[in-house]
């Protein structure tokens, strides 16, 4: 063989620490002395500024109409998209080009009102323009808090922590709706001590984790039942514990399938929700010390 010639690689790690050494050198103050780009409209100034156009963000956020949109988006759009718009069935859109290009609505709301059939997505003309103002609101707000983690703590942190329901109208809404299966003194007593942040508690009560184990029910092509623990399941097969420990797994497009996973009760109260609801429950939650 012959010698072996000497190469020299640039690690990324120090790439970036040069590109980053380099912008603080020729903007000391952290206010970025070029033209604002996309990223630049919007910002605060200072560091918060420099940093939005050093990511290519577009203009930040309104923080109000991302807090109205929450709920709007839960309801029409969090099944398929996730929860934080981070993808489930449906792709995450905080890689979304739609969402990533749009600034005033112009390509969001024409897709949320028509959807994509093609691709399985339905629309939403039952929703009007304030109202898909505030779910695209609430869409760049995730696409903030992840590029501009930094700043969203210095920007935004007081709004978490905001309620502005009537407690005594969600405590009505809680006993009209919610104890055939919680109890203020039970289940849910001290539940206003267990979060930081008012937001943290509202997402619990409109998207809750399941405590245990998923139960399904599996009917074969036969007719025969199994019932039992979900031991895994993905877009095509599910494998399910018995109760006597048997394993057992199906193809899903040969069986019939019954999910419960106790949360069948929150479901149902999402399309039941008004804006003024979802604050006044949280209002009354929080007082639950």
């Amino acid at each position: 063989m012959g010698r072996l010639r000497k190469a020299y690689v640039i690690c990324p790690v120090v790439l970036l620490s040069f590109l980053l050494m380099h912008a603080a050198a020729q903007d000391p103050e952290g206010g970025g002395t070029g033209a604002p780009g996309r990223g630049g409209r919007g910002g605060r100034g200072g560091r918060a500024g420099s940093t939005r156009e050093f990511l290519g963000l577009g203009p930040a956020p309104d923080a109000a109409e991302a807090a109205k949109g929450s709920p709007l988006y839960k309801q029409n759009c969090g099944g398929c998209h996730g929860e934080n718009a981070r993808g489930s069935q449906a792709p995450n859109l905080l890689r979304s080009t739609v969402v990533l290009h749009d600034e005033k609505d112009e390509q969001i709301a024409p897709l949320i009102k028509a959807g994509r059939p093609q691709a399985g997505m339905p629309g939403f003309p039952q929703l009007s323009d304030a109202q898909i103002h505030s779910i695209s609101q609430f869409l760049k707000m995730q696409v903030e808090l992840a590029a501009n983690r930094g700043t969203y703590g210095q920007t935004y942190g007081d709004l978490r922590n905001k309620v502005t329901g009537e407690p005594q109208k969600g405590e009505t809404f809680f006993k009209a709706n919610c104890t055939n299966c919680h109890s203020a003194t039970g289940d849910l007593a001290h539940i206003g001590s267990k979060f930081q942040q008012a937001s943290q508690l509202q997402q619990r009560f409109l998207w809750p984790v399941n405590p245990g184990a998923v139960k399904a029910t599996v009917t074969e092509a036969s007719g025969d039942k199994v019932s039992g623990r979900i031991s895994r399941e993905d877009d095509f097969s599910i494998s399910v514990i018995d109760a006597a420990g048997q394993y057992h797994v199906w193809p899903k497009d040969s069986i019939k399938l019954k999910v419960d996973d106790g949360l069948d009760g929150h479901r149902a109260l999402l399309p039941k929700y008004s804006n003024a609801d979802i604050h006044n429950m949280t209002a009354y939650l929080v007082t639950l010390k």
